[in-house]
């Protein structure tokens, strides 16, 4: 080559570095990287690396596959040919010195990119933040079109806050492709997520090949047909379609493989004693009665349990064999929760081994069952994980225990110094609703969003330092009743697994729900190229009725403050500027959208109808907390004017009360004339959610009178239990009752009679608007 050619590539080079350097200061001097889960430190510096087919890539040996991964992404991304020639470089190198095995340190200088980390995890870990640094188009084949990247320098350093940061997949309920598992473990991974929880078989399904055992895949694995609509709606119909399917073993050493070179440990989950209806349709010995039964058709908690007999422990054993040899992580999942004692306690075979084995009872059975199991799955080399259920009759040993029903099961396990991983169901259940719009698709019930996902904070506070050290971390659970697709299971999880990977990974003080925001609007262009279908409630209005000394106004705010929020209060569509909290003084319907400079609508359409009663504004009071998963608008949200939401019930404008008698005041500022007194309960028997069966109201006069009466409530099989009382029938000499303060005692259904979802447990009592007219 000439030297004149020389010279001229080098200025041509020298030239296009200059300009990236400069277009690059333009758009992103002094501004943060968009990474999620935000790093522990990260500082700008000067300058910017030149990202080409000039670059070279060095790794120490140990390192090779992930460098090798970060070649893939960049060469399957773009037109950029990594080689072994250097106008500059990016180096992975093995760095001792650094404490944490998923550590890592990134620094980004102007001719080298160096990633150091103590192991092929932080190595990994790097590149997923590094990853962020580059164009979103380099997610999808060849679309990014450009010959250079500038990269700005910085330098981080970055660990994460807790060693298990997991999500759940239920494949039992709905059955989905590997090809679909392996992006969910791709997605997990770019998140730094490191375990995968594998919830294979269920009532309605067996998902796991065991060659012992045909008929879990010829009977097991398939039902003859599939609820339509939701379990709470009756009565129940069906598609009258079978349905099914399961992983070969070779699919299953696939998958493991896979999931393991993105640094991710899959943990399986083969449920005992309960939730084995499927099991049992193939091999009906396997049960108390012995009697053939068909794989579950629709959800909820079953009685059809595991006989613990010596050939069930024999199946199980064998089952658990096969399993071992499949998956080499350190924990196999026995499930444990919901299991009835029904058919435990009729069983003569199970009374004689509890009185054999000195149990108390049945919950002393299902202590035994669990115990035995995990001595034998701990002969394997292996440690159990059990949902909180597992602590009833006395912990096993070795047990780690995963807590949903809330933290109460945390606390009790890391006070005793068992493990613990948290994923209550009002943080960590990623098949509730996220939105309260009335066109989300159908789930379960329940109410999760964002920005309350974002809050959760896995260390319970009623832990001490000492105890705290046995919470492991915290997953996200996707069960998948409602989820037919795998689409529906992505518009499910996603945001919400972004969130709570920075929750998991982050540490506190980094933490910031408007940053992250922020961040994540970035991150969503990354998931379009990644062809994700999630929810994109960025631009969600949302709104609050606000009492500040008898003046009502009603106040609108959104997550993203970057466009303005446009609202209506009669029904048409949304034209007014909104600036200042509306005046409430009658019956309104309000509609509000954001829009862009374009005029643009972004998100949906948010709409509040408020009915002025003469409640509104009173004071009230509750002799009972609501449950804290479901008091998101506080007492005040039974007498706002604000009905909850025709369809669920974890909405902040329904208060849930777990298994109490409840008492409600209200104390009117004057004497109020009162007519009617009206209200309604959710009733979803398959989230034990029963309506009372009477409701007790008392009325103070003016003239110091007190009178009462009482009413029972219609309960049919209707979602909604409607409540209402004229007064004047009951007092029609007194048309004009004024009343000082009105007192509704609504006494609980009481304990779940057999044969009703929930069995033996204590239902929980829903309660919308208490509208007085």
């Amino acid at each position: 080559m000439s030297t004149f050619r020389r010279i001229t590539q080098i200025i041509l080079y020298m030239t296009l570095i200059a300009l990236l350097t400069a277009c690059f200061k333009e758009k992103k001097a002094n501004t943060a990287p968009s990474i999620i889960p935000i790093p522990s430190e990260q500082v700008i510096t000067k300058g910017v690396f030149v990202l080409s087919s000039a670059t070279k890539l060095t790794y120490d040996d140990s390192l090779k596959s992930v460098a090798n991964f970060f070649k893939s992404y960049v060469e399957n991304g773009s037109n950029i040919q990594l080689n072994t020639s250097s106008k500059n470089s990016i180096q992975f190198k093995i760095d001792a010195s650094i404490s944490n095995n998923e550590a890592y340190q990134l620094k980004i200088t102007k001719d080298k990119i160096l990633i150091s980390a103590k192991s092929q995890k932080g190595a990994f870990y790097a590149f997923q933040s590094l990853r962020q640094l580059l164009p979103v188009d380099f997610e999808k084949s060849k679309a990014f079109n450009e010959t250079h990247i500038a990269i700005q320098c910085l330098e981080i350093k970055d660990a994460p806050q807790f060693k298990y940061r997991g999500m759940h997949l239920d494949v039992g309920r709905h059955f989905f492709s590997v090809d679909f598992i392996k992006k969910y473990i791709n997605l997990m991974a770019m998140l730094k997520m490191n375990t995968f929880h594998w919830h294979l078989t269920e009532d309605q399904g067996w998902r796991i090949e065991i060659k012992k055992y045909p008929k879990l895949q010829e009977i097991a694995a398939f039902r003859n047909e599939t609820l339509i609509g939701h379990h709470n709606n009756l009565p129940h119909q069906f598609d009258g379609k079978k349905y099914g399917g399961y992983y070969t073993q070779e699919e299953i050493k696939d998958v493991v493989k896979y999931a393991s070179e993105r640094q991710i440990t899959i943990i399986p989950e083969i449920e005992m004693p309960g939730h084995s209806q499927a099991a049992i349709a193939a091999y009906s010995e396997l049960g108390c009665s012995g009697k053939q039964i068909e794989v579950a058709t629709k959800w909820g908690v079953f009685n059809e349990v595991y006989c613990p007999k010596e050939s069930t422990f024999k199946f199980l054993e064998d089952v658990i064999d096969e399993v071992v040899a499949l998956f080499p992580g350190k924990y196999i999942h026995i499930g444990g929760d919901e299991a009835p004692k029904t058919n435990w306690k009729n069983c003569d075979y199970c009374q004689k081994l509890i009185r054999k084995e000195g149990l108390k009872d049945e919950h002393g059975l299902q202590s035994y069952f669990i115990a035995r199991m995990e001595k034998y799955i701990n002969s394997k080399g292996k440690q159990i994980i059990g949902w909180d259920e597992i602590l009833e009759g006395g912990l096993a040993p070795n047990a780690t225990v995963m807590s949903w029903r809330g933290t109460s099961g945390a606390i009790q396990a890391a006070k005793e110094g068992h493990d613990v991983i948290l994923t209550p169901g009002s943080h960590c259940y990623f098949d509730h609703y996220q939105s309260d719009n009335e066109n989300e698709p159908l789930a379960i019930g329940g109410f999760l969003p964002l920005e309350k996902v974002y809050a959760f904070d896995p260390i319970p506070e009623e832990l001490n330092e000492q105890e705290a050290i046995y919470v492991l971390g915290a997953q996200g659970n996707v069960w998948t009743e409602y989820m037919q697709t795998e689409k529906q299971v992505e518009y499910m999880a996603f945001p919400r697994v972004v969130a709570l990977s920075e929750v998991l990974w982050s540490s506190p003080e980094n933490k910031n729900y408007t940053d992250f925001i922020n961040r994540l609007e970035q991150y969503q262009k990354r998931l379009d190229q990644l062809d994700v279908n999630y929810a994109n409630h960025m631009y969600s209005v949302k709104g609050e009725l606000k009492n500040t000394e008898g003046n009502l106004t009603y106040q609108l705010n959104a997550t993203s403050s970057t466009y303005p929020i446009y609202y209506s209060i009669d029904d048409t569509e949304p034209s007014k500027l909104y600036s200042n909290p509306i005046a409430v003084d009658s019956f309104m319907n309000i509609k509000a959208i954001i829009r862009d400079s374009d005029d643009k609508n972004l998100g949906s359409i948010f709409e509040q109808k408020i009915n002025l009663h003469k409640g509104v504004g009173a004071k009230i009071t509750i002799d009972k907390e609501p449950h804290p998963a479901y008091n998101a608008g506080g007492k005040t949200a039974l007498i706002n004017g604000i009905s909850g939401n025709n369809k669920r019930y974890g909405d902040k404008e329904w208060l849930g009360f777990s298994g109490e008698d409840v008492e409600i005041t209200i104390e009117f500022e004057a004497p109020t004339n009162i007519n009617t007194i009206t209200t309604r309960f959710f009733n979803a028997n398959g989230q034990w959610i029963y309506p009372p069966k009477e409701i007790n109201l008392q009325l103070k006069l003016e003239d110091g009178r007190a009178i009462s009466t009482s009413k029972k409530t219609e309960n049919n099989d209707s979602l909604l239990v409607d409540f209402s009382v004229n007064i004047s029938q009951f007092y029609p000499e007194d048309k004009n009752l004024k009343a000082t303060e009105l007192k509704i005692t609504i006494p609980s259904y009481g304990i779940i009679p057999e044969g009703k979802q929930g069995t033996g447990n204590k239902p929980w009592t829903f309660i919308d608007e208490i509208t007085i007219k």
